[in-house]
């Protein structure tokens, strides 16, 4: 039986991922500090270690047996990492490293790594759609550490000899994302609001696109990353190639929920980026992975599981 252990694992995406191999008859432990995240989200008797991933003593204990790392541990917001620059990187980029360190041969825990990096590494590049060649300029804390990771990943494998994979997520979404949290993602606030009959906040005109992902896809990418050969420290878009504004977004959760949105507008957050689609093709050559879930099925799914709750 194949082990694995999933940091981040009682959160959003996290959470999928641990279904998804528990349903494969793997044996997973979870890491999670539980700051976002939710034990219920994970099923009875999954085992869970409560605990702080910037710890490198706490990331060496769950590692301890495993086979092969998913970390997805991070706080993923840019608005978290503007207001809390120093306790985001402690986070984001410390804890990719304890985890890379701790997998090192000959540090008692080797194990193959796959992590989770961000679109944010591009900035506001108008080099659409994004292939992984695509020149790299950060715009924030967050978008920074998630590059920080990557370097530090590529070090893991040449140096190291750490068996190691990237995937750098556009904008994800689906059942499980918190719409109470005020930096959950954007589809998940504007299909809570809408469904109950209440405004929706568009920061900008509106007009500026990104590139979504539902989270099954997302899952399907992570894995197919753990799978592929790792002779080189590969990072992979896990992306549609496809744009969407935000003003057509509410649109269509609108159209789901049978009422039209009432919108406000709001000036542009720093950080907020203009224009945003990824090139799919190197993970579909490499991992054989694309998205397979379009927007509209997605919307309709996400809007369907939160209503419920």
């Amino acid at each position: 039986m194949t082990r694995y252990l999933v940091t981040g694992g009682c959160g959003f995406i996290g959470s999928h991922l641990v279904d998804s191999l528990l349903a494969d008859g793997c044996e997973v432990r979870v890491l999670d500090d539980l700051s976002t995240g939710r034990r219920e989200n994970v099923p009875d008797g999954t085992d869970v270690i409560v605990g702080d991933v910037a710890d490198r003593d706490t990331v060496e204990a769950a590692m301890d047996g495993v086979d092969g790392v998913f970390h997805l541990a991070a706080i993923a917001s840019v608005q978290k990492s503007v207001e809390d620059w120093t306790g985001t990187h402690r986070v984001n980029q410390t804890g990719a490293i304890n985890v890379f360190d701790c997998a090192r041969p000959g540090a008692g825990n080797a194990a193959s790594v796959v992590y989770v990096s961000s679109a944010a590494v591009y900035g506001d590049n108008p080099d659409i759609p994004l292939s992984e060649e695509a020149s790299l300029a950060p715009l924030t804390a967050y978008g920074a550490d998630k590059l920080g990771c990557e370097l530090h990943a590529a070090v893991a494998r040449r140096a190291h000899g750490v068996p190691v994979a990237g995937v750098r997520f556009f904008n994800i979404y689906g059942p499980r994302q918190d719409p109470a949290s005020p930096y959950s993602g954007v589809i998940s606030i504007f299909v809570n609001r809408i469904s109950r009959g209440q405004g929706i906040t568009i920061f900008g005109d509106g007009e500026q696109t990104r590139d979504f992902v539902y989270v099954a896809d997302a899952v399907r990418f992570l894995r197919a990353a753990m799978d592929a050969p790792k002779a080189e420290p590969t990072v992979y878009n896990a992306c549609s190639g496809r744009q969407i504004s935000i003003n057509r977004l509410a649109s269509l959760i609108g159209e789901i929920a049978g009422r039209p949105p009432e919108i406000t507008y709001e000036d542009s957050r720093p950080g907020d980026i203009r224009y945003s689609a990824g090139d799919p093709s190197l993970a579909r050559s490499g991992l054989g992975v694309q998205v397979e879930i379009p927007i509209e099925e997605g919307l309709r799914q996400t809007f369907d599981s939160l209503v419920a709750v």
